[in-house]
């Protein structure tokens, strides 16, 4: 099946290229009317209401707001905004030269319909805290809530606004928007198209036709040797090879991988589900933390992701939201102390420290067939072996992971421009859950505190202030300092071959997942002398 949906791919791609191709056969000259970019994710749905966007540009629809290139937050759709003093009422105006593609003017009303519908649908967008969207007027919209929610403003900055009156059950596959780019086709498996909206309300983008075609790494580098794509994602096992008419380009991200570790002892209990919680070894802080600071992150990257990675200290790493002070340093003498002050000795030569019989050994699980996990789990295992700690790193499915995350170890992924995430990672709400934030079973009264006094916070800054001090305060916290529910590893960075003369413009730091990050700022791109 994998090399039919390949060839199909191909021919779609020949069809696309037929007019960039010079007339002698040789290489081809690229048509800088349009890009190809070649992405490894197609997406489900590209409706807003459906979770479309959420965490990165829409592409098609537009948003209220939207991030700059240093994740503050700028206007787009709106003019202005307020929140009003009990923080339960945000208050937004709204431009009135924005229409959608079909020429209907978009209004408060449309507004207040795309959150209504989205908070209706429940998908991975939360709004379970909005009690309703109302237009007020033509272009004014309040957001009633039912408890302060500080980054509703950063939910806003992904959810593209749908047109009401041409909103329908097959929104998702054929889009109405009002953005730079408007949808044109979608050939499921293999393309979707998209074309400069001519009426778009800013700058109308220099690149006309955007082609986005799937296909995971190995047919993306063969497209690349075959000057059939502009752009394609890479990994870092396939980038070190030059391309002739191609530059590697690196982007650096906070798209992280770490270890969660069980930060209780196996006692015997398990989840309503049934699935054990708890674990003998990652329970004892010391050996958390003897990884935390024994394990070298640059290694890990170099080892691992072949250099193409930066050490992460959190979940947010470059985030206005991030605190500085998890940033610790590699210490392994450090490290070995910690282990032998809590009674950890290598008593019968193997190598493996243990205490009171019990050897320092523990699982770590990832998705089979993801080699970037693996391969950054087993550079943590040979480094944790070195401190007398000993990772059987085990490759499995998510259904596994499931049943198992709670007990063991899990090579975990994260990173968002929602502030959001880090209250889900540490609240104690979210522990034991089924969404993979926290099977830790983190929990703590003065962790929570900060959380929700970032949520209930009048300003981004002074929210900000309290997600700090959320991951440590000096003497509290889940950050690798403190209590190292987490042992956070690196940030991978995106890798993509970019085809000479083209500027793919200034990118902002990515978020987990190496596709839609790309093109958040697609109507930036344009094509210049090679």
């Amino acid at each position: 099946m994998k090399r039919i949906v390949t060839v199909l791919i191909t021919a779609v791609l020949l069809v696309v290229c037929a007019s960039c191709s010079s007339e002698d056969g040789g290489t081809p000259e690229r048509d800088t009317s349009q890009v190809i970019i070649a992405i490894s994710s197609e997406p489900e749905t590209l409706d807003p209401c459906k979770g479309w966007g959420h965490g990165f540009t829409p592409l098609v629809q537009s948003t209220l707001v939207e991030y700059r290139q240093d994740m503050s937050i700028a206007n787009d759709l709106a003019t202005d905004y307020t929140l009003s003093d009990d923080r339960l009422t945000w208050t937004f105006r709204i431009r009135d030269d924005a229409y959608f593609t079909d020429g209907e003017q978009l209004t408060a009303a449309d507004v207040a319909f795309t959150f209504n519908t989205a908070k209706d649908e429940q998908t991975t967008l939360d709004l379970s805290y909005l009690e309703s969207a109302v237009a007020v007027d033509e272009f004014t919209v309040e957001f009633r809530l039912t408890r302060a929610h500080s980054t509703f403003i950063n939910t806003v900055a992904s959810v593209g606004i749908v047109p009401e009156h041409a909103y329908s059950e097959d929104y998702g596959t054929n889009p109405i928007g009002s953005a730079a780019y408007k949808f044109v086709q979608w050939n499921p498996g293999e393309q979707i198209i998209l074309e400069a909206n001519p009426d778009y309300y800013g700058d109308v983008p220099a690149i006309e036709r955007v082609v986005l075609v799937f296909m995971d790494a190995d047919a993306a580098l063969a497209a690349v040797r075959a000057g059939q794509v502009d752009v394609a994602l890479t990994s870092a096992t396939l980038a070190d090879q030059e391309i002739e008419g191609y530059r590697l380009v690196a982007v650096t991200s906070m798209d992280n991988r770490g270890l969660t570790l069980p930060v209780n002892k196996d006692e015997g209990e398990t989840t309503p589900d049934g699935y054990p919680i708890g674990n003998d070894v990652t329970g004892c802080i010391e050996i958390r933390k003897a990884l935390a600071y024994g394990i070298d992150r640059e290694r890990v990257a170099a080892d691992a992701l072949n250099g193409y990675g930066d050490p992460s200290y959190s979940e947010n790493d470059g985030m206005p939201w991030h605190n500085p002070e998890t940033e610790i340093a590699t210490d392994v003498e450090y490290a070995k102390s910690l282990l032998a002050e809590a009674g950890w000795a290598d008593t019968d030569g193997d190598g493996i420290v243990e205490k009171d019989g019990l050897k320092a050994e523990f699982t770590c699980l990832y998705p089979s067939g993801d080699t970037v996990r693996q391969a950054v789990a087993m550079a943590a295992a040979e480094q944790a072996r070195e401190l007398g700690i000993s990772i059987v790193v085990d490759g499995t499915s998510w259904d596994d992971i499931d049943r198992r995350m709670f007990s063991s170890a899990v090579l975990m992924g994260w990173g968002s421009t929602d502030p959001y995430t880090t209250y889900c990672l540490y609240h104690s709400s979210y522990a034991l859950r089924d969404d993979y934030y926290n099977p830790e079973n983190y929990r703590s009264s003065i962790t929570d505190d900060y959380l929700e006094s970032a949520l209930a916070a009048a300003t981004q800054e002074e929210a900000n202030e309290y997600w700090k001090l959320a991951q440590w305060d000096g003497e509290n916290g889940p950050s690798m300092c403190g209590d190292c529910p987490w042992v956070w590893l690196v940030n991978v960075q995106h890798l993509y071959y970019v085809a000479d003369g083209l500027d793919i413009g200034e990118q902002m730091l990515h978020p987990h997942g190496a596709d839609w990050p790309l093109i958040q700022n697609l109507r930036e791109w344009s094509w210049t002398e090679s």
